[in-house]
């Protein structure tokens, strides 16, 4: 039987539905959770039957409670979602990362998963910080790594928070809205996260997620208009409005989100064939997440604020 995983992130939006799927296999999940943790997601976990654990990645003394007993480690933390005081790149994504892979180290965890995203094109301090952790992973103490690399997330890049509103039938499109990107959703993400665990063609292994359709905005809004039959409106922002913001600012925060962005609308085609050869999920295709949408189904980003 495996022993605990313990996920970092897990009341964020993938974090939360990491525990769903580690759970729904019967997993033994301890999660970490801050005294300033949204407490309907915190109830939500211990519904699943998820352990809590109070502590904070910038707080490394927790960490090492954590992992103590861990046989894996699942973190998916990042502040870019879900920033608190105090909170920041260099705090969370970098130095708190940092502080978790070192206390599995000290605690003997057997498995490290960490969630990044693909090589993206522009320095930013986000993908500094993603490269810097995804090295000391890899630099070793663990039998068995997996980095896993999922492109954008379509519950996030396609709602309504980020301009693709389908009740109101708009979009706000990044660029030309050509741009290319294998899409795939949160949840295809924690299906990827709780089967690198079991999967051996998983461990040690680097791997890139997404669709195996590389689809561009323009295409997913002409297939929202296909399926509901609405016309809809479309603002563009171009591409140099977006270089202009990136170049622009020099709030690490802002820099990164600008850098995303712009990456967006640039497209990010990879080939997901690997991952899909290392472990046995088949991300859906954009026209699937339409379906959902339209239909009213509760996304994975819905699902962690209920």
């Amino acid at each position: 039987m495996r022993g605990i995983t313990a996920v970092a992130g897990g009341t964020g939006m993938l974090g939360g539905t990491v525990c769903q799927q580690l759970r729904a296999g019967g997993a033994r999940v301890r999660a970490l959770v801050r005294p300033t943790s949204d407490s309907r997601r915190v109830e939500r976990l211990k519904r699943l039957g998820v352990e809590t654990h109070p502590g904070d990645l910038k707080q490394p003394a927790s960490l090492d409670a954590l992992c103590a007993g861990a046989q894996a480690v699942i973190t998916t933390a990042s502040c870019m979602l879900s920033r608190q005081p105090g909170d920041s790149i260099q705090s969370v994504d970098l130095e708190g990362q940092l502080a978790l892979v070192e206390a599995a180290r000290r605690a003997g965890v057997e498995h490290f998963v960490f969630v990044s995203f693909p090589p993206l094109q522009g320095n930013f301090p986000l993908q500094d910080a993603k490269r810097a952790v995804e090295q000391e992973v890899l630099r070793g103490g663990f039998p068995r790594t997996t980095l896993l690399r999922p492109t954008f997330f379509s519950d996030v890049w396609l709602s309504a928070a980020m301009g693709f509103d389908a009740v109101k039938a708009r979009a706000r499109v990044l660029g030309t809205g050509e741009g290319r990107v294998n899409w795939i959703t949160l949840e295809d993400v924690a299906r990827f996260a709780a089967g690198a665990l079991d999967t051996p063609r998983a461990w040690g292994a680097v791997l890139e997620l997404g669709a195996e359709e590389a689809v561009g905005q323009l295409q997913v809004v002409r297939l929202f208009e296909e399926r509901s039959g609405r016309a809809w409106e479309r603002e563009y922002v171009p591409e140099s409005a977006l270089r202009e913001q990136y170049e622009a600012t020099t709030d690490p925060l802002q820099r990164s989100f600008a850098a995303l962005m712009l990456n967006l609308a640039l497209g990010c085609e990879l080939d997901p064939r690997p991952a899909m050869d290392a472990i046995p999920v088949r991300p859906r295709p954009v026209a699937d997440f339409v379906e959902r949408v339209l239909a009213g189904q509760p996304l994975a980003q819905e699902e962690a604020r209920g």
